[in-house]
């Protein structure tokens, strides 16, 4: 198993509490329809199966979760996270005690059908940017409990993680700012707070319009200039304001049709909520064989 991807490495996230706890959840006190038509000893294979072209991710959960359920089971997995899957393919077979297999099912597809379509997602939106040297990013827009799987997802894509939460970067949004009394006192604030609580974090701060960039730009002490909700006009006006001094971050409301355009302005980041709050999971299924 790939150690370096496992989101406890990366993420405020413990896969083996996920599990737990997702089992927990379906199951109850038993899986009662097995329990009642399957004999305990009944053996049984099934095969993890695409239906839909993309690109896969979960298949390195999958492996726990099955282990998790039933270390007997022997699990023989074909394509690794990552790769492009294209309708029939087969991405794993799953061999051992029936009841196992059928408890298992459920929680493997559902991680592993969100997972692909996140990374399938933002597989399409990295290769509209591919040729310029602009990121694509995800946000703290996820799912409840399962932001270490959604992040971890969008790496397997081809994309990156902004901050992980609100413990590992100030990022100085228009509220903060409202709240604050203004970009400078927010600025000022939080590379105090930093220095009175001895943390070495990188600070970002948005912009709402190219006033608020030339603000930012006299008091400095940022790290990344968020450019939110900017036409392409001015995002441009704002990459030639800023001059490289600072990373730039595009932001607010970025579509497949419209994200060219703006890796192409020469931002370093895109951020895109939908990569993790709108996504169409991919089809899969675990059939017997």
């Amino acid at each position: 198993m790939s150690k370096k991807l496992l989101p406890e490495r990366l993420y405020n996230f413990n896969i083996q509490k996920f599990i737990t706890q997702a089992l927990a959840e379906d199951m109850g006190d038993g899986d009662h329809t097995s329990l009642a038509c399957i004999p305990s000893a009944a053996k049984g294979k099934a095969q993890l199966l695409v239906k839909e072209n993309g690109i896969l991710a979960g298949v390195e959960l999958a492996l726990q979760i099955f282990k998790k359920v039933d270390k007997t089971l022997k699990v023989n997995a074909f394509i690794a996270d990552g790769q492009p899957i294209k309708k029939g393919d087969v991405v794993l077979i799953v061999e051992g005690k029936a009841q196992s297999i059928l408890l298992a099912e459920r929680l493997v597809l559902n991680c592993m059908q969100r997972m692909s379509g996140i990374a399938t997602y933002t597989n399409n939106l990295v290769q509209l940017c591919k040729g310029t040297k602009t990121k694509v990013i995800d946000t703290r827009k996820t799912t409840p409990n399962i932001r270490g799987l959604e992040k971890w997802a969008v790496t397997l894509g081809g994309g990156a993680n902004h901050r992980i939460g609100l413990y590992d970067m100030i990022l100085i949004k228009d509220n903060h700012i409202d709240y604050a009394g203004g970009i400078k006192e927010s600025i000022d604030a939080a590379n105090a707070y930093l220095k009175s609580k001895k943390k070495k974090l990188k600070i970002e701060i948005e912009a709402r319009n190219l006033d608020e960039v030339r603000q930012i730009l006299s008091i400095g002490k940022v790290n990344r200039i968020m450019l939110d909700n900017f036409t392409i006009t001015d995002i441009k006006k704002a990459i030639k304001i800023i001059n490289g001094k600072y990373e730039t971050e595009a932001s607010g409301g970025i579509t497949e049709k419209t994200i060219s355009s703006y890796a192409k302005c020469g931002v370093d980041f895109i951020s895109v909520g939908a990569l993790t709050h709108s996504i169409k999971s991919l089809d899969l299924s675990l059939k017997a064989i």
